[in-house]
């Protein structure tokens, strides 16, 4: 007698509307190091399996419709790692864009690259630059990751911009505006952050997008980076798509409720009806 396969339960759909995308994701990947450690193997081998994920995520944004993809992929901060995990994660990268590169080309895709890409040793800059060139003219989707990346930095790097045509004569200081200050930011010329992810479980922002995260969404996922699939991107922009964007100003007034019985209908807000959503995935 065969046995019975073991059966797991459906996952409820993840339904995402249509309409109400988010422009801009940035995203976080966090857990590479911990999802090898629990598993007994080398910390590259975490990040390794993390570059399989950013593929399934830039494939996944891309079918939605996202129009820019911000991945923190290397920070200031991560040069501070030992020399052999550093070595090992340009080398990856470098493998990243190789494989990629007819995928990017040949999708629309716009490569884009932010931080102190001087740092960048010349595996990566000699596969990197031609492929932000030779996609510079795209308009499907902007892909950019951030390298050697930190949010004070540009912060830092914008604000001596402007000091320096303060001190040229070119404008005066009074004349400085919050605008003047987000125009220098490479990271926003794709415009502000809509919603910010971060995976592996932390509620940290880690640098990233200092400037631009002033009225951005949040969701902190529990997968580690490896791990995060297309569900766990549909949930979050799901996630996203259920809050009320304010920007500082007041909401909407709250309509009244009135709790039923079991079975019996509520006042409030009407269901939402099937064809305002789009099912983009079940997974069961």
């Amino acid at each position: 007698m065969v046995p019975n396969p073991t059966v797991f339960p459906a996952l409820p759909m993840v339904y995402v509307e249509a309409q109400n995308l988010p422009s801009h994701i940035g995203i976080i990947m966090d857990g590479n190091g911990r999802w090898a450690q629990l598993r007994g193997r080398e910390r590259v081998e975490g990040h390794r399996e993390g570059s399989k994920a950013v593929r399934r995520i830039v494939r996944a944004a891309r079918r939605l419709g996202i129009r820019a993809l911000t991945l923190y992929a290397f920070s200031e901060q991560n040069w501070a790692r030992p020399d052999l995990e550093v070595d090992a994660l340009m080398q990856l990268l470098r493998e990243f864009l190789l494989s990629e590169r007819d995928d990017i080309l040949d999708n629309g895709i716009r490569l884009n690259a932010i931080g102190n890409l001087g740092r960048l040793p010349a595996v990566v800059r000699t596969v990197l630059d031609p492929l932000r060139k030779e996609s510079a003219g795209h308009e499907e989707m902007t892909l950019t990751l951030a390298l050697s990346y930190g949010g004070r930095e540009e912060i830092a790097n914008a604000a001596r911009e402007l000091a320096r045509e303060v001190a040229a004569g070119t404008r005066s200081a009074e004349d400085v505006t919050e605008q003047d200050l987000h125009a220098r930011m490479p990271s926003l010329t794709v415009g502000d952050p809509d919603l910010v992810i971060r995976t592996g479980g932390e509620r940290r922002i880690s640098n990233f997008l200092l400037y631009g995260l002033a009225y951005a969404e949040l969701h902190f996922s529990d997968a580690l980076w490896p791990d995060f699939a297309e569900r766990d991107l549909y949930e979050a922009i799901a996630s996203f798509q259920g809050r009320e964007r304010r920007f500082g100003l007041v909401g909407k007034a709250a309509s009244p409720v009135l709790a039923g019985g079991e079975g019996e209908p509520t006042l409030g807000e009407p269901p939402r009806s099937e064809a305002s959503a789009t099912l983009l995935r079940l997974v069961g």
